[in-house]
C-alpha cells in the first residue's frame, strides 16, 4: 500500500510542476483550476493500471469511471471559463498583490504544490480501495452511493450551465440568478460536488477502503462549506451585487430547500 501511495504523491508532484510551468508561461496561476479534476482521474487511473490484475470484479472499473467522467465534466467547464476570461480569478490575483515580488516562484508551493497534497489526501479512499478490492462487493449499496454520485453529478453540471447561461445575457449583469437549481440552494454547484464526493467515498469503502477513509469527504465538506466554497464566495459578494440580501434571506444557503416568501 505504502509503495502505490508514494507513486501516486509522485505522479500528482509531477504533474503540478508541469502545471506551474505552464502557468509561467501564460502568466496565469488559475490554470490550476483545470487540473483539479483531472488529478483525481490520473490517480484512479495509475490505480488501475499497478492493480487490476488483484481485481475479481468490475466494480473497480465502474469507480474509476465515475471518477473520470466527473473529471472530464469539470475541467471542460473550468477550462473553457478559464480560456474565455480576461482577468486572472481574484483569488489569485490577491495572492499575486500579497507575495509579489518573487509570486512566480513561490507560486510553486503556496498554490500549486499545496493543491497537489490536498488533492492527495482527498484521493486516499480511492488509493485504499483500489489497493485490495474486496470480494462480493454489495450491489444495493453500491448502486446507492452511484445513485448519491449521479445526483450530485447533475447538481454540479446542470447549476454550472444554468450559470454560465445567465452570465451570457448581457442584460443580467449586476443581476443575482435565482432560477432553476439557484431557486432552492444558492450553490447548487457545490451541493452537487458535496455529493460526488460522498458518492466517490461509499463506492471505494464497499470496495474495501478502510473506514477512517471518510475523513476524506469530510474535509471536502468542510472546504466546500467554509474554506474555498461558499465561504470564500459569499464573502463579498453582496457588496458587488446589492440583490445578493435579498435573495440570500431567501433562499438556503447550501442543502435545497423550497424558498421562502
Amino acid at each position: 500500500m505504502s509503495e502505490l501511495l508514494l507513486e501516486c504523491l509522485l505522479a500528482v508532484v509531477a504533474m503540478m510542476v508541469l502545471v506551474w510551468l505552464g502557468s509561467l508561461l501564460t502568466g496565469r496561476v488559475c490554470i490550476i483550476d483545470a487540473f483539479w479534476g483531472p488529478g483525481f482521474a490520473m490517480i484512479s487511473i495509475l490505480c488501475m493500471i499497478r492493480r487490476s490484475d488483484q481485481w475479481s470484479e468490475s466494480w473497480p472499473y465502474v469507480l474509476v469511471g465515475m471518477v473520470s467522467v466527473w473529471a472530464l465534466r469539470l475541467a471542460l467547464h473550468l477550462g473553457t471559463r478559464i480560456a474565455h476570461e480576461t482577468k486572472e480569478d481574484r483569488r489569485y490575483q490577491a495572492m499575486r498583490d500579497k507575495y509579489n515580488p518573487g509570486f512566480w516562484w513561490k507560486s510553486l508551493g503556496i498554490v500549486f504544490l499545496l493543491q497537489g497534497i490536498i488533492m492527495w489526501i482527498v484521493a486516499l479512499p480511492l488509493m485504499a480501495a483500489f489497493h485490495q478490492p474486496q470480494i462480493g462487493t454489495n450491489s444495493v449499496a453500491f448502486a446507492v452511493f452511484g445513485l448519491i454520485w449521479l445526483t450530485g453529478l447533475f447538481f454540479e453540471g446542470v447549476g454550472d450551465w444554468q450559470l454560465n447561461r445567465f452570465r451570457a445575457n448581457p442584460a443580467n449583469q449586476g443581476r443575482v440568478l435565482s432560477e432553476g437549481l439557484w431557486r432552492f440552494t444558492r450553490h447548487p454547484n457545490y451541493f452537487g460536488d458535496f455529493l460526488v464526493w460522498w458518492g466517490h467515498w461509499g463506492c471505494a469503502y464497499l470496495l474495501g477502503a478502510p473506514f477512517w477513509t471518510i475523513l476524506s469527504p469530510i474535509l471536502m465538506s468542510v472546504f466546500l462549506m467554509k474554506v474555498s466554497g461558499v465561504g470564500l464566495l459569499e464573502k463579498d459578494i453582496a457588496e458587488r451585487r446589492p440583490d445578493y440580501i435579498a435573495y440570500r434571506t431567501a433562499t438556503n444557503t447550501f442543502f435545497p430547500w423550497f424558498p421562502q416568501k
